[in-house]
């Protein structure tokens, strides 16, 4: 046979070849959170946008089912042993899911808020960085991790011992290592200061409860330690205590000592108070403990750093005259140019990496950022982007990328960009999904797929899948309002007073001057980066009686819900101990009604070592959280099981008249229900909330705070198209009532609809800072003068 023929004919174009059969990513029976049996196919290659009301189950469909699987397929590659110390994921529930490709999820999780984790620690920047001056840097202080704020400098020394045969012999050996950490505040760049008047009244003894600290009461358990320690007198004042009791009483090292018979480390009351207070995010602590750590604790820029983190050998080694701290100080787009300058052959790799990275981070709009920044000082929406960075650069295809509302965060001039990236990664030859509500991020998708019709319980089935043009002929919520547009207001409100607002300076700003009006809506706006936060949540007077609604997650575990998180059960828990003569505890599924076998969680959780752990309901209570005796106390004639059961309209009317009338629980629900959580129930665990929804909970309950101002970040993030109506009639109604509402927003049907607007820039980081506009949205459109006027009036066709 020649060797020609034995090539075989090649196959006839005009038949595909089987592997490229498998375009689709299909998904039956899809029932993860509230999706009711969903079935759709997402072709691969192409960028599809997920939309539909908050809540209507976009993340259940994208993240929890098609990502999770992606997921947990890739991890069971590894060996057993690997696996072990990997999460443990189940499966979703779902019936088929055919076509997946590796899954790259991109959401808008917080970074860690931790002090010493920052831009340049999270993108990898700052080690290639480290590198660079462990090579260039003059003069040469030691390898990359000399030049590392997370390393501390050691040294020790000492015997050790060597066997050698059947003879050991003890040998000396040093040790040394030089890290960058900043001795003094060992790497954080601030340093705290204690109040001490705060800690405790010095004109009383310790017997007289002199310890101010929340859980220091004189009978309490730290202090019966301190009172029975025996280094000071606990009934002498501590005004009158000598050098060393003092010492001894604030700063003593940790001493085993014995207490009432009992064996345990005393400690002084600074390292205590460091160690169980200030380890925590400020976000975690119970509110007495924050207000404690607020009046009593000031964080100060450490004064031997300089806030830089480093240590002064670090600091003292340069390139061209910029050492490590001030290439991180720069702006990223400075920086860029800087590194851009360096011609060095023998590191020219280097130099091509940092600058890929430090370019990519310009391209994505966050330019603005310094290498230093911490990275929980981030948006949500910065913090996605920063993710995005490792991404851009990637050589990997085929690959699937999941996005959760990139453009969060982002002005209106800004999402043109995205939109470029996000068709850059598809035209790459990757599946992009996108879960998102914008209409511009819409109109450049290939496929939608849109869920609902409702939230909650009442969405979960797809309405519509198809062409956006599609879309937008269907009758969906959607499809409705995808070309809605909020027109300008004929009158606007008088202002009642201002707030007054004079050089500020923090982060970007620049010696800024403003009169904020209250009494009416206003809207501050400006390019991301412009200073907006800077101004509202960094320069605004502490005494004002400000209420801010920021866009910090809400910490809670799979037992918290919106009746636990709101305080709603505390007045059901004490109607329903009213009306059946028990003790309020019985109606905690935390505290004594709790079911013994599941301890209240309502399910049993079995952990299978290195396969997913199972969750199954507990067969006492059937998943009702509380021991059979305390469901036969009824309130209403429901059971609180039934009542935790219950979506928050039906409560609002269930509390709102008859015999279970409780005005403080109908209070509350009446502000879940002006938010737009109708539909949730009023058990449902937190975890299981989408971020619109977690921030509408949040909004909810800082209601009820005393405060005329409301100072509101971002509120429409995670809203779809028609909910953004009702949180408009919301901060109506607010307004209306008597208080000042100031919203930092992109959302061009806020900017519309306020009767005032502060717009910063023109740009961002340096480059903004600077007011360009204050007036009304008519005034705004006409002048024309701003990036924020083109788009409005773009918007709203003027």
């Amino acid at each position: 046979m020649s060797r020609q023929s034995a090539s075989a004919a090649p196959q006839s174009p005009s038949v595909p070849h089987v592997a490229d059969s498998h375009d689709l990513i299909r998904v039956h029976g899809a029932r993860e959170n509230n999706l009711k049996d969903v079935s759709v196919e997402i072709p691969k290659r192409r960028l599809t946008v997920f939309t539909g009301v908050s809540g209507s189950g976009k993340s259940s469909l994208v993240f929890d089912t098609i990502a999770a699987e992606s997921q947990r397929l890739i991890n069971e590659t590894y060996s057993a042993f690997v696996q072990g110390f990997m999460p443990t994921l189940a499966r979703p529930e779902v019936d088929v899911l055919d076509g997946l490709t590796t899954v790259i999820s991109v959401d808008q999780s917080r970074m860690g808020a931790d002090p010493r984790s920052t831009v340049g620690t999270a993108t990898d920047a700052n080690a290639v960085l480290r590198i660079l001056f462990s090579r260039l840097g003059d003069p040469h202080i030691g390898p990359p991790s000399a030049y590392s704020f997370n390393t501390a400098s050691v040294r020790a020394s000492g015997a050790i011992t060597v066997q050698r045969g059947a003879r050991t012999k003890a040998e000396k050996a040093t040790f040394e290592r030089t890290g960058g950490m900043c001795p003094r505040c060992e790497g954080r760049g601030s340093v705290t200061d204690f109040d001490l008047t705060q800690l405790y009244d010095d004109s009383k003894s310790l017997r007289e409860g002199a310890l101010t600290v929340p859980g220091y009461s004189v009978d309490g358990w730290y202090g019966r330690i301190y009172s029975g320690c025996g280094f000071f007198d606990p009934d002498k004042p501590i005004c009158e205590f000598g050098k060393r009791e003092l010492h001894d009483l604030l700063h003593k090292e940790p001493t085993k000592i014995k207490v009432e018979g009992i064996n345990l480390t005393y400690e002084g009351l600074i390292p205590k108070i460091q160690k169980s207070f200030l380890a925590k995010d400020k976000e975690a602590m119970q509110p007495h403990i924050r207000a404690f750590v607020e009046r009593a604790v000031t964080f100060t820029t450490c004064p031997e750093c300089d806030g830089t983190r480093l240590s002064e050998g670090a600091r003292s080694s340069k390139i061209r005259g910029i050492s490590i701290a001030d290439a991180c100080a720069m702006e990223i787009r400075d920086l860029a140019e800087w590194v851009r300058g360096l011609d060095e052959p023998s590191v020219a790799p280097l130099l091509t990496a940092l600058q890929n990275t430090l370019d990519s981070f310009v391209e994505i709009g966050l330019g603005y950022l310094s290498l230093e920044r911490p990275a929980g000082t981030l948006s949500g929406g910065e913090a996605q982007r920063v993710k995005m960075i490792r991404h851009l650069g990637s050589s990997l295809t085929d690959v699937t990328y999941v996005f959760d509302e990139p453009t969060s965060g982002l002005h209106p001039h800004d999402i043109q960009r995205m939109n470029e990236l996000l068709l850059r990664l598809r035209d790459k030859g990757n599946t992009v999904l996108v879960v998102e509500h914008k209409p511009e991020v819409i109109a450049i998708a290939d496929h939608v797929v849109d869920l609902g019709p409702g939230a909650g319980t009442a969405g979960g089935t797809v309405c519509f899948e198809g062409t956006v043009a599609g879309l937008r002929a269907s009758d969906t919520v959607t499809g409705r309002h995808l070309d809605d547009r909020a027109s300008l207001k004929e009158s606007v409100r008088k202002p009642t007073g201002a707030l007054e607002i004079r050089g500020a300076k923090a982060n970007n700003l620049q010696g800024v001057d403003v009169d904020i009006p209250l009494g009416v809506l206003v809207a501050v706006t400006g390019v991301a980066g412009s200073g907006k936060s800077s101004l509202l949540h960094g320069s605004v007077p502490a005494d004002s009686g400000v209420v801010s609604v920021d866009q910090a997650p809400i910490r809670g575990s799979r037992r918290s819900n919106p009746a636990t998180y709101t305080g709603l059960l505390d007045p059901i828990r004490k109607a329903f101990a009213k009306a059946n003569g028990v003790k309020p505890a019985l109606f905690s599924a935390n505290s004594e009604g709790a079911c013994p076998t599941c301890n209240g969680a309502g399910v049993i959780y079995t952990d299978l070592a290195m396969m997913a752990g199972v969750a199954t309901t507990c067969e006492d209570c059937e998943g009702r959280r509380f021991e059979a005796s305390v469901l036969e106390y009824r309130l209403g004639g429901r059971d609180i099981s039934e009542v935790l059961a219950m979506p928050v309209a039906e409560a609002e009317e269930f509390f709102g008249a008859g015999e279970a009338r409780t005005p403080a629980a109908h209070k509350i629900l009446t502000r879940l229900a002006d938010v737009g959580l109708g539909y949730l129930t009023l058990g449902q665990p937190l975890t299981t909330l989408s971020g619109g929804e977690r921030q509408r909970l949040k909004l909810a309950t800082h209601m009820a705070e005393k405060g005329g101002i409301y100072v509101l970040d971002e509120p429409t993030t995670g809203l779809h198209l028609a909910d953004v109506e009702q949180l408009l009639g919301l901060l109506d109604r607010l307004v209306d009532s008597g208080k000042s509402v100031i919203v930092i927003e992109h959302h061009q049907a806020v900017m519309a609809h306020a009767d005032w607007i502060i717009d910063l820039g023109p740009g961002a980081g340096h480059d903004g800072g600077r007011i360009v506009f204050e007036g009304t949205p008519g005034d705004l459109v006409a002048a024309r003068s701003t990036l924020t006027a083109e788009h409005l009036a773009a918007y709203v066709g003027a």
